[in-house]
Formats: structure tokens, sequence, C-alpha cells
């Protein structure tokens, strides 16, 4: 059995439960201020305890869960629905205009860290969730791009992709029933490790205060409403940094856990 497919895909589905139990039901509402329990450390009714408003953080977590998610979803999602069409073309149409005027904008696009980019968006056009999306998703597209460029690149000189071309059948259709198939592990395993680094931009546009906007919660406007504080109740700082930690750690073990099982290569070093 692959440990880290295991492993990663535990860790994720506890955060992943967290998230959709809490459309339903949390222990008790988040934008409810109770001062006198605050910074209660955890006990028997605040299993982690509460922060400096007195709001329970498990109930925190859970709802952060269900913002951060719904940011790296949606983020990835641009990223493979527009770099992997793009990346398709390109390889389909190497050494034309658009194969090179694709490159450059993705070379140009690397040339700032993905941070800057998003925190660069985000204040222009303003602090929320959806511009946050938005920010990170334009990132994910030369990843995507370059990744299924380079990946169909390799294919369009193999027999069948020869086969099908002299059957008559145009580019497009020959990346989208050829090429798309044999790349779609590389883009799983990659599509999971965007997903994590998409939470981590979310946290870190909302550490800022620049992501998702008070009332909703956001495990990285948690950090930054705790750093005060840590001296007085450094659960409150924990908390929500082990639920980014967690997650992240997941989400990377399930991605070289989906790597070793989808790449035939490496089923047969291990077998």
């Amino acid at each position: 059995m692959n440990r880290n497919l295991i492993i990663g895909a535990c860790l994720s589905s506890v955060v992943l439960i967290g998230a959709l139990v809490s459309f339903l039901w949390t222990p008790f509402e988040t934008d409810t201020v109770n001062i006198a329990a605050r910074m209660r450390l955890p006990d028997g009714a605040n299993w982690l305890g509460t922060d400096h408003f007195g709001r329970d953080l498990l109930s925190m977590i859970m709802v952060g869960a269900r913002t951060s998610l719904a940011v790296a979803v949606v983020a990835v999602g641009i990223g493979m629905g527009v770099g992997v069409p793009l990346g398709l073309a390109a390889a389909a149409k190497q050494g034309s205009l658009l194969d090179e005027v694709i490159s450059r904008l993705n070379d140009l696009i690397f040339a700032f860290p993905s941070l800057v980019i998003a925190i660069l968006i985000t204040a222009v056009f303003g602090a929320g969730a959806v511009n946050a999306i938005i920010a990170i998703g334009i990132f994910n597209i030369p990843v995507f791009a370059r990744l299924s460029r380079g990946a169909a690149l390799s294919l369009w000189q193999r027999e069948f992709i020869l086969a099908a071309r002299t059957a008559g059948k145009t580019a497009t259709r020959i990346s989208v029933e050829h090429i798309l198939p044999n790349i779609a592990n590389l883009l799983i395993v990659q599509g999971t490790i965007q997903f994590s680094l998409g939470i981590l931009a979310e946290a870190g546009l909302s550490y800022v205060g620049l992501g998702a906007q008070p009332p909703v919660p956001s495990w990285g406007r948690m950090l930054a409403d705790a750093q005060t504080m840590v001296s007085l109740a450094p659960h409150v700082a924990i908390v929500p940094g082990m639920a980014i930690v967690l997650t992240v750690l997941g989400l990377n073990l399930l991605g070289d856990g989906l790597r070793d099982a989808l790449d035939p290569k490496l089923r047969r070093r291990v077998a």
C-alpha cells in the first residue's frame, strides 16, 4: 500500500469533512462574541479553546476550512481551465507565433513571485475572496500551460499520434482525444500541489488583510489576530497554524501518493 497516499487522503478527508459539516452544523456560531469566555483554554465545551473575542476556535476552523478550500478549488479550476488548453494549443503549433506568445507570457508571469502578484491584484481591485481567487488563479494558468505543453510535445512524435494525423484528425481533435488523456495523471498530481499552494496563498492574503473579509472566518486572518497575544494564549495561534500545516501536508502527501500510483515507471520500480 502507498503510505503517502493513505496519510494524505486521511488528512485531506478530515479537512474536507469539517468544511462540509460546517454548512449544516458548528459547535457555536462563528459571529457570536462572548467576552466573558475570551482566550479560554481547550475544555469540554470548547474543544480547541476560544479566541480574543470568545469565539469557539473549532467552529472558526471548520468554517475557515470552507473558505480556504473554496478559494483553492476555484483558483486551481481557473488555472486548469485556461492553462491546459493554452499549453495543448502551443504544443500543437510548436514553433509558431502562437507558441512563442504563450511561452513568453508564461515567462513573464513566472518572473514575479506568486504572492506578490496576488497582493498586487487584490490591492488594486480591492480585498475579498473573489479577488483572491482571481489572483491565485492567474498564477496557476502558466503552471498548467507549461506542464501541459511540455508533456504534449513529448507525445506528438509518438506512433499513435502520427497514425491519428494520417487518419485525417485535426490538431484540436488529437489534443482532446489522445494527448489530454495521456497527460491527465500529470495534471492531477500538479493539481494537488497547486491546491496546497492555493491554500497557502489564501492564508497569506488573509493574513495581510487582502483575502476573505470579516465576518467570514479565515485561517490567515486568525493568525494575524492572534499574533499580538501569543504569550497570553498561544493556542489561539497554534490552532489555525496547525490547521494550515496539516492541510498542506496532507495535500502534498496526497500528490506524492498519486504520482507514485499513476506513474507506470514508478509502479514497476516499486514492484
